[in-house]
């Protein structure tokens, strides 16, 4: 089966997600895209994922990229399993985590409602992104911690409620510090996860098998 996916005018992560998910159901796709980026990311996907991959640069600066399988969908869960695959291949924006036999929980802190430092619009756009992205990971995060600013993510009016309501209704448990609530005076505010306190949060944090914080 084929499809077509306009991604045009969408910014990271989302042509990649969309593309990843398309080729997930269908033999073939493609893809339109108006960016560079979004061609090479896409481009490392078809990699990844042992996929068939072509591109044509059509007028207007848009690009048409031809996914096809050429087999069974390199993905896999077990890391031993993966394939074979450059190191520049490697920085693709990856939407799975494939963990180790014995790897432990996967747990995420926030600890503030921007990523990274420099300027807090761009900070902004990358922590929203960085949210929605997590719910492509496989597996999804055992647990998010929030704590200091991060708080201000789990609050009413938060731009990312909706990705963490989702995150916690796929079985994520998110952890919001009460220190850190009652602090900024959001005790009230708090619209998803659970009132936690530092014996959980350093407990949680103590015990994971990768500890992720953007």
């Amino acid at each position: 089966m084929e499809m077509t996916v306009d991604a045009r005018g969408l910014a990271c992560p989302q042509p990649v997600i969309m593309a990843k998910k398309a080729i997930e159901e269908n033999e073939r796709i493609t893809v339109l895209v108006d960016n560079a980026m979004a061609v090479e990311n896409i481009r490392r996907l078809a990699v990844k994922l042992a996929c068939g991959f072509s591109s044509r640069e059509r007028e207007g600066e848009v690009w048409e990229l031809s996914l096809v399988r050429t087999g069974p969908l390199a993905e896999t869960t077990d890391a031993t399993a993966a394939p074979a695959a450059s190191a520049a291949d490697d920085d693709y924006l990856s939407c799975r985590i494939p963990p180790g036999k014995d790897a432990g929980p996967l747990v995420v802190v926030l600890s503030d409602n921007h990523m990274g430092r420099g300027d807090d619009t761009l900070g902004d756009i990358l922590i929203r992104s960085f949210i929605h992205t997590l719910l492509q990971l496989k597996p999804l995060p055992a647990t998010i911690i929030c704590y200091n600013a991060g708080i201000k993510l789990a609050v009413k009016g938060s731009a990312v409620l909706d990705d963490l309501r989702e995150l916690a209704a796929a079985g994520v448990n998110i952890l919001v510090c009460g220190t850190c609530a009652n602090y900024f005076d959001l005790g009230g505010e708090v619209a998803v996860g659970q009132i936690s306190n530092m014996y959980d949060i350093a407990e949680t944090m103590a015990g994971a098998g990768r500890l992720v914080r953007p």
